[in-house]
């Protein structure tokens, strides 16, 4: 236990599997009071039963602008601030070759992915830009400094985040709010694991297959990504925006690119799901 965050209050989308879950119980260990947003109500319950008393769960679909308002008038109602925005939420998304990608899978990837950062950021500023405080983080991924490292429209999604990151903090530094993205690697998530191993349920067998293709010999965790999003939301970063830090054990210095266009078409939604 810390207190890096202490008094802080943060919104994780996406906050019920993988990485969100992983920065939710990184946050809370540090103080932050959390709100937990997430399409898995089952999954958002039990993890918010487990964090106690200072975190609460709402059902949150992030292509749903009421929805995202929703979290964020959660997090004032319930402990009176918000300080940190995290736009988490993720799926794979369309898979398969340009030419077999329907523009519903498109736009779906496109709504989640970067639709979704959009209006979390949005309504984030609504409540920080008269507090003159606050930061709002976006999950890019190292597919959006890369191609070839994810599916198409994941990759556009991913790049767009890191543009609007810069966008945001051009427009909201000048009222005390920073806005980062950190950029993960291969992370051994649900999701991670069904790409890698066609089980979303093989967390462990994609930790190893990771680990096997890193730079560094490991495997990137939940836990790995949450450091990097804690250093961000802490006042140790006081003097960071714009900016968007890379966690991926030097695979973009010289890594291996993965190939998702001879995949069969369709979508791999959050935590695996198809």
């Amino acid at each position: 236990m810390g207190d890096r965050l202490e008094g802080k209050v943060v919104v994780v989308t996406g906050a019920a599997s993988g990485i969100g879950a992983g920065t939710a119980e990184r946050f809370a260990q540090e103080g932050a009071r959390v709100v937990l947003a997430d399409i898995q109500e089952d999954r958002g319950n039990e993890l918010c039963n487990r964090l106690g008393s200072d975190t609460r769960f709402i059902k949150t679909d992030v292509t749903a602008e009421a929805d995202l308002a929703a979290a964020v008038d959660l997090a004032v109602s319930a402990f009176g601030r918000l300080d940190c925005m995290i736009n988490n939420a993720g799926i794979v998304g369309a898979v398969g070759p340009v030419t077999e990608t329907s523009r519903e899978a498109w736009d779906h990837t496109i709504a989640v992915l970067l639709t979704g950062s959009f209006l979390g950021s949005k309504h984030a500023a609504r409540v920080m830009v008269p507090q003159k405080s606050g930061n709002i983080l976006n999950i890019s991924s190292t597919a959006g400094l890369a191609g070839g490292l994810g599916p198409l429209a994941y990759t556009a999604a991913k790049h767009a985040v890191i543009g609007l990151t810069k966008s945001l903090s051009s427009e909201l530094n000048q009222f005390g709010i920073r806005v980062n993205a950190v950029a993960p690697g291969n992370t051994a998530t649900a999701m991670t694991a069904d790409v890698i191993t066609g089980d979303p349920g093989s967390v462990s067998g994609a930790e190893d297959a990771i680990a096997s293709m890193s730079p560094l010999g490991i495997a990137g965790v939940p836990a790995d990504i949450a450091n990097a999003l804690l250093y961000l939301a802490s006042d140790e970063a006081r003097y960071v925006s714009g900016h968007c830090l890379l966690v991926d054990s030097g695979q973009l210095a010289g890594g291996t690119p993965a190939s998702f266009a001879s995949s069969e078409p369709g979508i791999i939604r959050e935590a695996g799901g198809r």
